[in-house]
């Protein structure tokens, strides 16, 4: 039987911070950067997790990313404020971005950061929860690698393109909305693979020509589907629009992916920050905001269903699992961390637990 490895989040952030800085990142952006792939794990978004340390350590040690730069500010007015990534790791820059809508919306009341000639970020609700943690309102985009067609459309002409918005609550953990606008990200489909899938469910993605498949090879090679058809596509190209076209940055077909080495990636993102407190005091809107999901969540489950959940509420459940028992990761996922590790000249922990899945049932 395939093992798979589990991690305490400790452990597997220091190891990550390990491989991240034997490919050329300075302490601190290893550090940040190794928190937001772990961030993600633990909410058992694993797309956006740890595997995608072996593509980074690809882009890293091809020269495709300026592992020590930190971008620059190009201009800044008022409540807007445009900012070039130069090239560097996504995380680097998405981290002074949204210290810096902070910054304005704490001047200004509202505060609007665009970003141009970025890389991958990781999880867009790492980004949110930064800004709602200061008591704001943190809104999040990016563009991507174009792997997604127009409704109607055979081409991929844009990307996952997510949308993510978090809010700060009484609870401390009201709602956070993450969500890519097609039906999975990639990386669920690259984790598939890892895990020895061969199959998707219906909905995930087309072939080459846009029929849909379950069929994982044909997928890879094909292309993902818009959330809800034509409405999934008109949100990816609002993000388009506020992410690339309004930065000045790359979008649609020029955009490069985490999976590729040909060019660089120049993602383009957008963060907001709205401060709550101009409107409503901190508190009642804290107050108002657990109400209304108490409001929404005191529904009568429909058949099939215990409960009624809102965004934001199965990744915690699973964050709290997840911090007492450990991060498991696919025996696939943990032998290509691992060979990314050695191309980093790093060593695994030695605190790693290696389990076998249990044998299947009668």
């Amino acid at each position: 039987m395939p093992e798979k490895a589990i991690l305490r989040d400790g452990v597997l952030r220091e190891f990550a911070e390990r491989i991240l800085q034997g490919a050329g990142l300075a302490p601190e952006a290893a550090a940040v950067t190794a928190d937001c792939l772990v961030y993600a794990n633990l909410r058992g978004v694993d797309s956006h997790g740890v595997q995608l340390l072996t593509f980074y350590v690809d882009q890293f040690l091809a020269g495709n990313v300026r592992t020590r730069g930190h971008g620059n500010v190009l201009s800044e007015s008022g409540c807007c404020l445009l900012y070039d990534g130069e090239n560097s790791v996504g995380q680097v820059v998405s981290a002074a971005c949204a210290d810096h809508a902070v910054r304005l919306a704490q001047a200004h009341g509202v505060g609007l950061v665009s970003a141009r000639r970025s890389n991958h970020f990781g999880a867009a609700a790492y980004w949110a929860e930064r800004i709602s943690a200061r008591g704001m309102i943190g809104i999040v985009m990016c563009n991507a690698s174009p792997s997604v067609p127009p409704w109607q459309g055979k081409d991929g002409r844009v990307g996952t393109n997510p949308i993510c918005m978090s809010v700060p609550g009484e609870s401390s953990r009201p709602w956070l909305l993450d969500m890519a606008t097609t039906t999975v990200a990639m990386g669920k489909m690259f984790k598939a693979r890892m895990a020895g899938q061969t199959t998707i469910p219906a909905g995930w993605a087309t072939d080459k020509e846009g029929v849909p498949t379950t069929d994982l090879a044909t997928a890879l090679g094909g292309l993902l589907m818009p959330l809800g058809g034509y409405k999934g596509s008109g949100l990816a190209m609002m993000v388009e629009i506020l992410c690339g076209v309004l930065s000045g940055g790359a979008m649609s077909t020029e955009v490069g992916g985490v999976y590729i080495l040909s060019r660089p990636m120049g993602t383009c993102h957008l963060f907001l920050a709205i401060d709550v407190a101009r409107l409503v005091p901190l508190d009642q809107f804290r107050r108002r905001m657990d109400r209304l999901v108490e409001t929404v969540k005191s529904s009568r489950p429909a058949a099939g269903y215990d409960e009624v959940l809102v965004a934001g509420d199965p990744e915690w459940r699973l964050e709290e699992e997840r911090r007492r028992q450990g991060i498991a990761l696919d025996a696939g996922v943990w032998t290509k961390l691992v060979a990314a590790a050695a191309r980093a000249g790093v060593d695994p922990p030695p605190c790693a637990m290696l389990e076998s899945d249990p044998p299947p049932g009668p």
